[in-house]
């Protein structure tokens, strides 16, 4: 968490109430930054099925990938 901000990322649901995150996504479609289901909030889940945007990729330093909430697949690695 601390790292992310650091490079000036934040979970922006997490840093409204003071939560904390694990890793971060950004959505594809409004590149909004939010935790991932692995932290204790879920806001990148809750972000996509709430404005119906489902694809997110990492938002974490060197991964590379594309993520897919309703196939439940990832759709692109590199």
């Amino acid at each position: 968490m601390k790292e992310d901000a650091k490079r000036g990322l934040v979970c922006a649901e997490c840093a409204k109430i003071g939560g904390e995150w694990v890793h971060l996504r950004q959505c594809r479609t409004c590149d909004a930054v939010l935790c991932c289901d692995d932290s204790p909030n879920r806001h990148a889940r809750a972000h996509a099925e709430g404005q119906d945007h489902p694809i997110i990729t990492s938002a974490e330093p060197g991964e590379i990938w594309t993520y897919c909430y309703v196939d439940d697949a990832v759709i692109g690695r590199r």
